[in-house]
């Protein structure tokens, strides 16, 4: 009966491409704890650094009878629990900038509902004040925001002169902005929505 605590690791390799458990027990009692430490010291976390370590004996039994293991075999297990340790760390660099991706996105998306219902909010603000105004005083501020016709077409639509519609305009921008207190700029692009 051979004494697999005896063996050399090259004679374990050996056993081990040939599907040997008792080779593969002895590899994983012999180095876990120092796979476990190495990837402890690299990660600072004990549960992933044992879940690194778990992953690469399981690799290392899955694929046993196909693996290269022509150099020493310590030396392949402290590079494949490093290249490990490197994909884990990758792995959660592109979660960590998803999730950021993903926060970003959420905080526009509520600041621009947000937005937009303020902007509703407004429009529906403006038009109310609008329907206030005097029954003239609105048809020629309507015609000129909303149907974007000049004071002289206005005008002559309505039988008044061009000095006449560009008064009533500006006393209707005048109320509009004492009412509500925002630019007649504000009003001009909220009434071309």
């Amino acid at each position: 009966m051979k004494v697999y605590t005896e063996c050399l690791d090259t004679e374990l390799a050996l056993l081990l491409k040939k599907g040997n458990k008792k080779a593969f027990t002895e590899l994983y009692n012999r180095y876990w704890t120092v796979l476990f430490l190495h990837a402890r010291k690299m990660l600072k976390d004990d549960e992933e650094a044992k879940d690194v370590v778990q992953e690469l004996f399981v690799h290392l039994w899955n694929r046993a009878g196909t693996l290269d293991l022509n150099s020493s075999i310590s030396a392949y297990l402290y590079k494949a629990v490093r290249n490990k340790i490197y994909n884990l760390i990758a792995h959660k660099k592109v979660i960590n900038d998803y999730q950021q991706s993903l926060i970003m996105f959420l905080e526009e998306g509520e600041l621009i509902t947000e937005e937009l219902v303020r902007e509703k909010e407004l429009a529906l603000i403006i038009e109310q004040e609008i329907q206030l105004l005097p029954p003239k005083m609105r048809e020629v501020f309507e015609l000129s925001r909303r149907q974007h016709l000049s004071y002289k077409e206005i005008g002559a639509r309505m039988g008044i002169s061009d000095h006449t519609v560009k008064r009533q305009v500006s006393n209707a921008l005048s109320v509009l902005r004492a009412k509500l207190g925002v630019s007649p700029g504000l009003i001009f692009l909220l009434l071309c929505k």
